[in-house]
């Protein structure tokens, strides 16, 4: 009937679920009609509760009356009015419960009449006491029409009780005869479910299990070396049909394929050796690439130009062995290239030579030479040698030049081109770290280091000095009467007074003397390997020299100035920030302002 394995399954699968739904609604409805047995006992106990309740209530209410007649101890009595309109509301609500049930509804409004009743009667003598007439509340209590009325009540609210209780019993016996049911039916289901299941199943497996053997049987001889193994039996189902016929077709090109095999394998044997040579070099090249990647950090960690060149002198001949070379880098206030770091046992000179001298900086592109007698050689180069230069730009600016001594291939070309690409990103970076660290600690109007580069520098030249035990001297000097430049000719005028000394102080100064502005007109010299003394005279020299100085602003003479000095020597005594070695020498200068300016002093303090 069901030619497709997915139709079968999903026919297996459609009985199941209306098996479990069967079986799930039979279910359902046992668990709600026992829900409702235990429902209705439930609301049965409620009932008597709540009975019981109410004749509680209305008991200790006549206890309470009784008491007070007897005793004359109103206390018996606060109670009552609570007690009787409690039962009230009691009863009252057992009414409420019992209209689903017309009998022991009329029993219930019945009780709660009499209990009504007797409530009235036990207010009679209530009232009496509480006048003080206990004799006739004693009357009206022994004449017994309260004890009528309360034998009505318990009589009533037994036989309404017992009625009750009887119902729960039923109720009760009712739900756990159903639940029984529930169990029973789950069980046999359950099993009637699991043997449907087995039974579809089991079919099923009949079903796959034939056709797949004989799937395994074909495809193990196609295994074992039997190309012509096919299937030619009905399978029983059509997914199992379009598997043969797809296996049929498979074990066909299979067939084909092996007879093509031969030329494949010689084939992949020439493609296998052409990978293996490609795989080669691409080894090689990640190698360069993870050299020069660990070069490139280097070169962008490098500071000064002698790092840089260390860095270039150890990487480049393991990037490119056996090829000797120079780096040359463009020097823009020279305008020539000058070398940077030569490796493989290369000499040049060490004034460089102008741009137009390369062949690859003119064309702006590689320039090979393979056979001197054949081609145009560089200015710079000496010999008949075979090189190659590469250039070394960045946005069309002249970084430097890569001279190369010998043959480049093609392999080495392509290391070639990343080096130099590493190289050029290299120095415009160590350029502008260069140009970057130079606006940090120059001061733009004079040129001099700034105030921060001489805390810096003050700090490295005292550890120095406590290192070596060699002395250490301060300046500190600033332009006597500054503020007249500015109020008479204006800051423009202010700012040439400032260059002016600046040039004065830096050509008078030595080389390894650090000559800073402080700030405003004042200035400061940090004077390494010299005592205050040996100073004094050096000092006297520039004094001199700026109060001879007659500086000029435009068309106009802005007349002589002077300068004055104090001079400090570092001691051991002194805090290692340089603080007190400043306030030393500024202390000294202070002083040459109060003797008259235009002279230096020498500082006396230790500390």
């Amino acid at each position: 009937m069901f030619v497709s394995l997915t139709a079968r399954i999903a026919a297996i699968g459609l009985i199941v679920l209306l098996a479990l739904g069967s079986l799930a609604a039979l279910l359902v409805d046992a668990s709600y009609q026992a829900s409702q047995s235990v429902s209705w006992a439930t609301h049965s106990a409620a009932i008597i509760e709540t009975t019981e309740a109410a004749l509680g209530d209305l008991r200790e209410a006549e206890s309470g009356q009784r008491g007070f007649v007897i005793t004359h101890d109103p206390a018996y009595a606060r109670s009552f009015r609570q007690r009787v309109e409690n039962a009230a509301r009691t009863i009252a609500r057992v009414v409420e419960q019992t209209e689903d049930n017309h009998l022991q509804h009329a029993r219930a409004r019945e009780i709660a009449v009499l209990m009504k009743q007797r409530s009235a009667v036990l207010l009679q003598p209530l009232d009496l006491a509480r006048r003080g007439d206990f004799a006739g509340a004693v009357a009206v209590i022994a004449s017994g029409r309260g004890r009528e009325l309360m034998d009505a009540v318990t009589v009533r609210a037994t036989s309404f009780l017992d009625e009750e209780r009887t119902l729960q019993t039923t109720r009760q016996d009712a739900a756990i005869r159903r639940l029984r049911g529930a169990k029973r039916l789950a069980i046999i289901g359950a099993i009637a479910v699991a043997l449907l299941v087995i039974g579809s199943f089991a079919l099923l497996v009949r079903g796959i299990r034939r056709p797949l053997n004989t799937m395994l049987k074909a495809m193990t001889a196609l295994g074992s070396g039997e190309q012509e193994a096919r299937i030619d039996m009905a399978m029983g189902s059509r997914e199992f049909t379009r598997l043969a016929v797809g296996y049929n077709a498979m074990a066909d090109r299979l067939e084909g394929a092996v007879a093509r095999q031969g030329a494949s394998e010689r084939e992949l044997q020439i493609v296998n050796a052409e990978l293996e040579r490609n795989t080669a070099t691409l080894r090689e090249r990640g190698d360069v690439i993870e050299l020069l990647g660990g070069m490139a950090h280097r070169m962008q960690a490098a500071r000064t130009d002698d790092e840089l060149a260390q860095i270039i002198r150890v990487f480049v001949p393991q990037v490119l062995p056996a090829i000797p070379g120079v780096l040359y880098a463009h020097n823009n206030s020279r305008n020539c290239l000058v070398p940077v770091a030569c490796w493989g046992g290369i000499a040049v000179a060490a004034d460089g030579f102008p741009p137009e001298r390369c062949w690859a900086l003119r064309r702006g592109q590689s320039h090979s030479v393979v056979d001197p007698g054949r081609d145009i050689v560089c200015g710079h180069v000496v010999d008949d040698a075979v090189y190659h230069c590469e250039p070394l730009l960045a946005g069309g600016e002249v970084i430097g030049v890569l001279y190369l001594r010998g043959r480049i291939d093609a392999e080495n070309r392509f290391r070639m081109n990343v080096l130099a690409e590493n190289i050029g990103s290299a120095l415009v970076n160590h350029r502008l770290q260069r140009s970057l660290r130079e606006q940090t600690i120059r001061d733009p109007l004079t040129g001099l280091f700034n105030r921060r580069y001489m805390e810096e520098a003050l700090t490295l030249e005292i550890s120095r000095t406590v290192r070596s035990g060699t002395p250490l001297s301060l300046i500190m000097c600033d332009i006597d009467h500054f503020k007249r430049f500015n109020d008479e000719f204006g800051h423009d005028a202010g700012d040439a007074v400032l260059q002016a000394v600046a040039t004065e102080m830096r050509s008078r100064f030595r080389d390894g003397d650090v000559v800073c502005r402080f700030g405003g007109e004042e200035f400061t010299i940090i004077a390494p390997g010299t005592t205050a003394e040996a100073l004094a005279g050096r000092v006297e020299i520039v004094r001199q020299a700026i109060a001879e100085l007659n500086v000029r602003h435009g068309t106009r003479t802005l007349g002589s100035t002077s300068m004055s000095f104090g001079i400090a020597t570092w001691s051991d005594a002194m805090v290692r920030d340089g603080s007190a070695l400043i306030q030393a020498a500024d202390a000294a200068l202070y002083q040459s302002k109060r003797d008259g300016r235009n002279r230096a002093t020498i500082s006396t303090l230790a500390a």
